[in-house]
């Protein structure tokens, strides 16, 4: 396990004002944005939008894909919403398993309910990283019972990725770190990086094998390097 510092090649700006989520494709990059709530689908070396959607979220956090459609995390809905890729519209709505009170507006009068912000498809389950719970949920999607859980060891995690050899990178944001788990082994911890700020990291998403991000703040898009 090595522990230093990434820097960030930054690629080209999202199209929307605050991308909060990825997903790699062959045939585009999806960015869904927690502001504008489109999920929009760029080329990967300019950042033109080749297609978008609407989506009936509230502060989309997160999106993946499988079972032929879009999960996208409606962070302020508390839900994890279906969507046709193609239209839009919304199939399904499930309730999400990291629904509660992040750690740091936990007590406070002004506090909200949120839910989980990274999602990853694997096998016909949801991996959904949850900022409230601290914790990445597995989710089987014909029954949507939870079948497993990991805790990630740290405040407010948030973009996921899988890696190309089925471990697993999570962001955490407050932090700035990211780090390499292997879920077969219960979460263990194999790497961990830190990306200096002001940079911060938010979705996550891998590509030919290399790991991109997004920032909220900026609405920078673009990849990781040791």
């Amino acid at each position: 396990m090595g522990t230093y510092s990434w820097q960030v090649e930054k690629r080209f700006q999202s199209p929307g004002p605050q991308p909060n989520g990825l997903q790699a494709t062959q045939d585009g990059l999806w960015i869904i944005d927690q502001v504008s709530l489109k999920a929009q689908k760029v080329d990967w070396d300019n950042g033109d939008v080749l297609h978008e959607i609407d989506t009936e979220t509230e502060h989309s956090s997160g999106i993946t894909l499988g079972d032929d459609s879009l999960w996208v995390s409606s962070t302020f809905g508390l839900e994890i919403v279906k969507i046709d890729p193609d239209t839009g519209e919304t199939s399904a709505r499930f309730p999400d398993p990291g629904e509660g009170f992040v750690a740091t507006t936990e007590g406070t009068t002004d506090a909200r309910k949120s839910s989980s912000h990274g999602l990853e498809w694997q096998d016909g389950k949801i991996y959904a990283a949850a900022p409230p719970t601290q914790c990445i949920h597995v989710m089987d999607v014909n029954t949507w019972e939870e079948v497993e859980r990991f805790r990630t060891g740290g405040l407010r995690v948030h973009g996921i990725a899988w890696n190309d050899d089925g471990r697993l990178w999570v962001s955490d944001t407050s932090a700035g770190t990211v780090t390499l788990i292997d879920l077969n082994h219960g979460g263990r911890i194999y790497e961990v990086f830190r990306i200096n700020e002001p940079d911060e990291i938010h979705g996550m998403t891998i590509y030919n094998g290399e790991l991109w991000y997004c920032d909220a703040t900026t609405r920078d898009i673009g990849i990781l390097r040791p």
